[in-house]
């Protein structure tokens, strides 16, 4: 019968203080108070309204016993606990059975043979035990004691019976809501904290940094994130199985964890990457001594129980502290200084800089813009002239990649090219600038603009690549331009890898009819064997000689020796980063044959180089 029924039962067929008990305790089921105090309540006002001396609730725990829970005294309290220890007695007959067991006279009893002697001991005659049940299922049972004996008469049973009742509805449905909430929280754990491990796994982690960051703001005191990662734990992996793997995560998690204060937190982020939380550091100098002693106990063989294995550790640290107050920055900063400790070779710790992570952002957010770049036009070419410096006319330009970046402005090609050669877009870049040249070369000579030769930079991984040759065929097939008018421009740094192929494509280039410039010449790994043995047309001085060949003997003395040599093996000379008048007449007398520089005109648009021709016309 559900407990309103009860309630309603009582108030018409009961008397007055039953009927305030139930509403008493109806109004304490609406509490947040836990099972022992309502039912401490209950058995003292049992007490007020029944003809007993005492009442007490033994419940089923999880090992399938009964234990006491609520009691109107001591001495109740002393025989509950007695009916467990002697495993026996009315309570856990009741229970048992789900019967009513009633003890008038317990010095008669013969049912309880070591039980009964003991409650006369304590001052008790008789015992009506009510069990505990609802809907089948067994919850407990209700003792009323009296220290006389005799029976209790039929109202005072049917009241007790009711108030048993009563709490057999409370107590299924605290339990159901506990079996909710304890359900709840497993589920919790089981979602904050990773499986293999049992670690705090990324999501409780970030809460647990949220606090942790708050609290170093507020206290002024240093908290540290040491991001750690495995190295050579996918060979693991593919080595020994991935039940290797997971037993080598388990003895990681183990072994970190011993490392670290009681109050620091350890946290598996996913696949072998774990991240330990240290507050309240004295100094930032801890934290890298924690990271020493991590990187030197992974590095420990491990006796795994499947085999042996070896690995090592990076490790990343990032503090807390101005500009660093955010839990994914410091989070980001930890795990970017751990990717620079295993660029370095593995098995260290690295410091954060943020500085250096800003910067790694920058050229991500840079090549992931470039992708699109040409696309949305914002890539265009940029001219600078070429003067003979025997005529002192225009013989030729530099096409110069320039990207109007929306947001950076203009972009220059000391960053566009890198970022091009990273993103592996230099190909398709490179491509670009070649046709757009070679179309403004074709649209100058239809206009009746003398630009001479338009030279091309073209980067090592351009001309390494597989189509190279056949890109620059295509091109100038597909355009109509001159290859005797096109040079294109490589760095020593192509005949650094492979030099017997570099020397194959820049023939075959050779054979097109196309003219090869060696740009920044003495700027790298600088040997004449380059002069002599790849088919080169002109060398080009690099500007760092240039702008110091005035002030400086040596300088000017190799800028000499550069000429003469390559005017020797029959390579014409263009002198880059002519500034000043000084620079002219320098360069001139030491017999370079070509000049560029802001002396002469910044690069310029395709028309401007146009309008440059017809003034000197």
């Amino acid at each position: 019968m559900p407990n309103d029924d009860f309630a309603s039962a009582a108030v018409k067929e009961m008397n007055l203080p039953l009927t305030k008990v139930l509403i008493e305790f109806a109004d304490i089921l609406g509490t947040d108070f836990s099972i022992p105090i309502i039912l401490d309540h209950l058995v003292k006002r049992i007490v007020d309204i029944l003809p007993v001396t005492g009442v007490g609730v033994m419940l089923m725990g999880e090992g399938q016993e009964l234990h006491f829970v609520a009691a109107s005294d001591h001495k109740v309290m002393s025989i509950e606990t007695l009916q467990n220890e002697l495993i026996e007695g009315p309570c856990l007959a009741a229970y048992r059975t789900g019967e009513r067991v009633s003890v008038p006279d317990l010095s008669s009893d013969q049912q309880f043979a070591n039980f009964s002697p003991r409650a006369l001991e304590a001052g008790l005659a008789a015992v009506f035990t009510f069990p505990l049940r609802l809907g089948g299922r067994r919850l407990g049972a209700l003792d009323l004691y009296r220290d006389t004996p005799g029976e209790l008469n039929d109202d005072d049973l049917q009241i007790a019976q009711i108030l048993a009742d009563v709490a057999s509805g409370y107590l299924m449905n605290a339990l159901t809501r506990q079996d909710a909430s304890a359900k709840a929280a497993q589920l919790r754990h089981q979602n904050l904290h990773d499986p293999l491990t049992g670690l705090p796994n990324r999501t409780l982690f970030a809460e647990l940094l949220d606090h942790a960051v708050e609290r170093a703001r507020s206290s002024q005191q240093v908290a540290a994130v040491l991001f750690v990662d495995l190295d050579g734990f996918k060979f693991v992996n593919d080595t020994h199985g991935h039940h290797v793997g997971d037993e080598l995560l388990m003895a990681v998690a183990t072994r970190v964890s011993g490392l670290l204060r009681p109050e620091d937190t350890l946290s598996r982020q996913g696949g072998d990457e774990f991240v330990a939380l240290c507050e309240n550091l004295a100094t930032a100098a801890d934290a890298e001594v924690t990271a020493q002693r991590i990187t030197a106990a992974l590095a420990e063989p491990f006796d795994l129980p499947s085999t042996q294995v070896v690995v090592s550790a990076s490790v990343g640290i990032a503090f807390s502290g101005p500009g660093q107050d955010l839990p994914a920055t410091l989070l980001r900063d930890a795990d970017f200084a751990m990717y620079q400790a295993k660029n370095s070779g593995g098995g260290r710790h690295h410091v954060s800089d943020p500085t250096a992570r800003l910067a790694a952002e920058h050229r991500t957010e840079l090549d992931r813009d470039l992708r699109t770049a040409e696309r949305l036009g914002q890539l265009f070419l940029a001219y600078q002239p070429i003067i003979s410096l025997r005529t002192g006319l225009l013989t030729g330009v530099e096409a110069l990649l320039r990207w109007q970046h929306p947001q950076r402005g203009l972009v220059m090609p000391d960053v566009t090219i890198p970022s091009a050669e990273r993103t592996g877009l230099i190909s398709p870049i490179g491509q670009w600038v070649l046709r757009q040249a070679c179309d403004d070369l074709v649209r100058w000579r239809r206009e009746g603009t003398a630009v001479g030769q338009v030279a091309v930079n073209v980067s090592a991984q351009q001309v390494m690549g597989s189509s190279f040759v056949k890109t620059v065929a295509s091109v100038l097939s597909e355009t109509g331009a001159d290859p005797g008018r096109l040079c294109l421009e490589v760095t020593e740094s192509l005949f650094l890898s492979d030099t017997e192929r570099a020397a194959r494509v820049l023939h075959e280039v050779k054979d097109l009819g196309v003219r090869l410039s060696l740009d920044d010449f003495g700027t790298g790994y600088s040997s004449l064997s380059y002069l002599q043995h790849f088919p080169v047309d002109i060398v080009k001085i690099d500007r760092s000689f240039t702008a110091k060949m005035t002030k400086d003997k040596a300088t000017k003395s190799i800028v000499r020796a550069v000429i003469e040599l390559s005017h020797v093996m029959d390579k014409s000379v263009v002198a880059e980063g002519v500034e000043t008048t000084a620079d002219l007449q320098e360069i001139t007398e030491l017999g370079a044959d070509y000049a560029q520089g802001f002396y002469f005109s910044r690069p310029v648009s395709r028309d401007k180089i146009s309008t440059y021709v017809q003034r000197q016309a």
